[in-house]
């Protein structure tokens, strides 16, 4: 069985949002149009509490993109984004959400980050995607979503080593790209890694 994942389509990461991704809400009508082509579809959100401490403003004469190191782990700093309850943390509104069959939240916790829709970034606490993933006989991932250099390409990653044929769906996301060959470089790391790269329109012939 194959599964279609969507990472983190949220108001925040998408033009005008706090943390936003350029050309972010151009994987929307891409990830309707997919959702027609398989039995399941399931959904990561980034979901923070206000104090997280990823975000730069919860540290004195802090900004973002700086690096600091929390609870053990190297962690780049953001503007606070994807609050639990906020309109930012959001599903976009032209996103389909009626095939979404269940939405996994993460980065839940205050004192670690989670890019990844399967693990926190120390792989301490699983969200539960994997077993689920694994209880439904999913064997094949599509992956697409925010952001391509960030979440998804750390979603990949566990996906990978969680056993699972895993696809990136390259022009269903976008990068954030602190540094301009960012998502280039993430793209080639997911390659390096095993997975497969395609566009949407191999699935919609």
């Amino acid at each position: 069985m194959k599964a279609l994942l969507l990472v983190d389509i949220q108001n925040d990461f998408c033009p005008g949002g706090a943390l936003e991704v350029k050309e972010g809400d151009q994987v929307v009508p891409i990830a309707n149009q997919l959702m027609e082509h398989f039995d399941l579809v399931v959904a990561t959100k980034d979901w923070h509490p206000a104090n997280h401490g990823s975000f730069a403003a919860n540290h004195l004469w802090r900004y973002p993109g700086q690096t600091i190191e929390l609870d053990g782990l190297e962690q780049i700093l953001w503007p606070i984004h994807c609050v639990q309850d906020s309109f930012g943390a959001l599903l976009v509104k032209t996103l389909n959400t009626e095939k979404i069959e269940k939405i996994f939240q993460k980065g839940t916790d205050p004192n670690i980050d989670s890019y990844s829709g399967f693990f926190d970034n120390a792989h301490r606490k699983a969200t539960g995607l994997g077993n689920f993933l694994k209880d439904k006989g999913v064997e094949e991932i599509y992956v697409m979503g925010l952001a391509q250099d960030y979440c998804v390409k750390y979603t990949i990653l566990d996906a990978l080593e969680l056993g699972f044929k895993t696809y990136l769906i390259a022009d269903g996301t976008r990068a954030v790209n602190l540094n301009p060959e960012d998502g280039d470089n993430a793209i080639k790391e997911m390659k390096a890694k095993g997975a497969i790269v395609i566009n949407s329109n191999s699935l919609t012939k």
